[in-house]
């Protein structure tokens, strides 16, 4: 019997250290440039880890729906996800900053926001056992309907798509009805009449096919929202310190990789909805003036349920 301890024992010691395997869920489909980019990430870690820790994306909502994954990974459910940031707006207005009409409508004043808004949105999160890692903007938000909409006296009694808080209050001021909707299930919400007109991306209006549904599109570019992938701090501090450091730094280059995506998918995507017949169209006067009157009053809004360290985010911004 004795002799095969010493075999055995080197063995054991030989043998490498089983790979963590981390499931992650995504609400968006492959084709998106986010669930693209998240799959670079996931594979980056893999390879900086030898295979030490080999991240599993789950797309289009597929383990758990879009509304679910925050508490799914605040739970242990999974160790970490992808949402879109503002749908936590009900939770605290800070999570809803990016999605204020008119208050960010540039990358470079979307990067400004998230630079004052993040110290916020980390301590939120703090509190639920959560921790960013890495955000990535959409291209600026556009108007998609079955008409042109020349002011927004034309947006009145039209069902209007909302994603998030800030929606369903923009659609209210503008005297449409607000309906919520998924991105997988526009296609449907709009062939059954569900709705009649949305603000979202060119990338979720060309992924949508949004041609087969409605004809004109124009950008008004009503602010930059993004998406944040976000880890359980537990999951993260049971990895050694090597591990920790590979998905820190493979986050950081998700975050630029991400923006630079998000840049050449805003021409690219716009080029596609015209290309199969939609038209793309500048917003009038009128209408921007409009738009801007609501984005002012639901910042008005805001600042009345904000708290100090939102409000701090907010004034920080503006300086």
């Amino acid at each position: 019997m004795l002799r095969f301890a010493l075999p055995l024992a080197v063995l054991l010691t030989a043998t490498p250290a089983l790979a963590e395997k981390w499931d992650m869920p995504t609400p968006y489909g492959d084709t998106t440039f986010h669930t693209q980019n998240i799959r670079a990430f996931a594979d980056e870690v893999k390879t900086v880890t030898g295979g030490g820790l080999e991240v599993t994306v789950h797309s289009a909502g597929s383990l758990f729906p879009h509304g679910e994954i925050k508490n799914a990974v605040r739970s242990r459910q999974v160790p970490m996800g992808e949402f879109f940031l503002s749908t936590l707006a009900n939770e605290d207005p800070a999570f809803g900053m990016d999605s204020q009409p008119f208050l960010a409508t540039s990358y470079d004043d979307a990067a400004k926001l998230w630079a004052a808004q993040r110290p916020v949105v980390e301590k939120l999160l703090a509190t639920q056992g959560l921790m960013p890692l890495f955000s990535v903007p959409w291209p600026a938000q556009g108007l998609y309907t079955k008409a042109e909409i020349k002011s927004v006296d034309d947006l009145n009694g039209l069902r209007f798509r909302a994603y998030n808080a800030a929606l369903e209050e923009f659609a209210t001021l503008a005297g449409a009805a607000p309906v919520q909707v998924e991105a997988p299930d526009i296609p449907q919400a709009f062939s059954t009449g569900q709705v009649e007109a949305m603000i979202t991306s060119p990338s979720t209006g060309a992924n949508s096919k949004a041609w087969d549904f409605l004809s004109h599109y124009t950008p008004i570019n009503a602010w930059v929202p993004k998406n944040i992938v976000v880890v359980n701090k537990r999951s993260f501090d049971g990895l050694d310190a090597a591990t920790q450091k590979a998905v820190l730094d493979a986050a950081a280059a998700a975050e630029a990789r991400g923006l630079e995506m998000s840049m050449a998918e805003t021409d690219a995507k716009t080029k596609e909805l015209a290309d199969n017949g939609i038209t793309v169209y500048p917003p009038s006067a009128d209408l921007v003036a409009g738009l801007q009157a609501i984005g002012d009053k639901m910042l008005d809004n805001w600042m009345a349920k904000a708290s100090d360290d939102a409000k701090s985010a907010l004034a920080a911004y503006q300086k």
